[in-house]
């Protein structure tokens, strides 16, 4: 077997299905075994994923195991030589499989590859390339130097924003959402650390693989994780863990700090988190005093690109949500990119029977803008997914 693709499931039901029609298409031709780990999901994943994928083996927990611990139970069970830790919340170009394995097999001392992630907007993900937290580079981070200067070496290597987008690059740190493993690197430098529940576990294993001797590298093979780009990252849940795996990093790495370096990085951690807790409590505390924007509140617009075929369906999606959409036409494209810039939020959505998914993460990404978010139609379920609706 040459490639185990390890997916991890949490009541995601319709994002996974996305992810694995993706999947279907990329993995043809090549030798791929795909395995979901179920974390217990109360949302019919498992009887879904049954009936419509055969072919994936799923591994049903009966608890929460977290991502570390789903991970290592899948990655156990399988034999080929690599190994794709892939998020549900992606999709992934026809193309990347294949060229992601081939520089693998031409590269011996890669230990692991991540790619290009797109955001829901279309815009790159800056966690696509990023740098060891080191303690100044995680202080660069916390204090906005690296916001200041994203393209310098020394403030702004938590994002090593001064690699082209363009080219494979040598990084530190392989995200989580895309990370491919050599199996042979994985035996020598063990598994995710399950002390990591959810959050930091990419970094400690990049981490590890460095210092183990391996190279982690960047691929500009694009990829869409559009969910992550939306996660409440303000609600005490996410800052608690996220918080938590950031001690459990420094305590793991760097408790050989002295304590006056050692305890101001402690304080410095706890500061943000509790930051980002009293934001997100005066937000809430201002919105249910009533102290909101005054702005009218635009509908957003939902412009579909779909077949001939599928439009009679889309129609009647439309319909049915109320939606403010009409089709596009060819012709119209170019002004229809200047028009995005005077209105409000703007759904593009794709047609998966009308073009390939590398083709809709090529286009998507050219109309990359604030005020956009994709939407893809797969006509073979006869649904539509956005970063926050499910419509079928």
């Amino acid at each position: 077997m040459k490639l185990t693709i390890i997916i991890v499931s949490y009541n995601v039901r319709d994002y996974l299905g996305q992810c694995l029609r993706s999947i279907d298409r990329a993995m043809s031709g090549l030798d791929v075994e795909v395995i979901v780990v179920d974390n217990c999901s109360k949302d019919g994943t498992v009887d879904g994923l049954s009936k419509e994928f055969p072919w994936v083996r799923l591994i049903k927990s009966n608890r929460n195991l977290g991502f570390a611990k789903a991970n290592n139970q899948a990655i156990r069970t399988s034999k080929s030589e690599y190994v794709l830790l892939l998020n549900p919340d992606t999709i992934i170009g026809e193309d990347v499989l294949r060229y992601a394995l081939q520089f693998m097999d031409t590269n011996p001392k890669a230990g692991g590859a991540g790619v290009r992630m797109l955001r829901r907007d279309g815009y790159d993900a800056l966690e696509s390339r990023r740098g060891v937290p080191t303690p100044m580079t995680a202080f660069y981070k916390m204090v906005g130097l690296c916001a200041r200067f994203p393209y310098s070496r020394r403030f702004g290597r938590y994002y090593m924003g001064y690699l082209s987008w363009n080219e494979p690059s040598k990084i530190e740190v392989i995200s989580g959402a895309f990370c491919l493993l050599r199996r042979e690197a994985l035996e020598k430098v063990g598994l995710l650390d399950e002390d990591f529940f959810m959050y930091g576990e990419d970094i400690d294993l990049s981490y590890r693989l460095l210092k183990g001797g391996w190279d982690n590298w960047y691929l500009p093979l694009r990829i869409l994780h559009y969910k992550g780009e939306s996660t409440q990252k303000t609600s005490f849940r996410y800052v608690h863990v996220f918080y938590e795996a950031m001690f459990i990093f420094l305590r793991k790495h760097y408790g050989h700090l002295s304590v006056f370096l050692g305890i101001p990085i402690r304080f410095g951690i706890l500061f943000k988190a509790i930051g980002t807790l009293i934001t997100a409590w005066w937000h809430k505390l201002r919105a249910g005093l009533g102290f909101v924007s005054k702005h009218k509140v635009v509908d957003p617009q939902y412009i579909f690109d779909v077949s001939e075929e599928s439009k009679p369906q889309c129609r009647l999606l439309i319909e049915r949500y109320g939606l403010t959409a009409r089709f596009l036409d060819d012709t119209e494209l170019l002004l229809l990119v200047d028009d995005m810039q005077k209105t409000g939020l703007v759904y593009f959505v794709y047609d998966t029977l009308k073009y390939t998914y590398h083709e809709v993460l090529e286009h998507f990404s050219s109309m990359a803008k604030d005020n956009l978010r994709i939407g893809v139609y797969h006509p073979e379920v006869k649904i539509l997914i956005t970063d926050n609706e499910i419509m079928q």
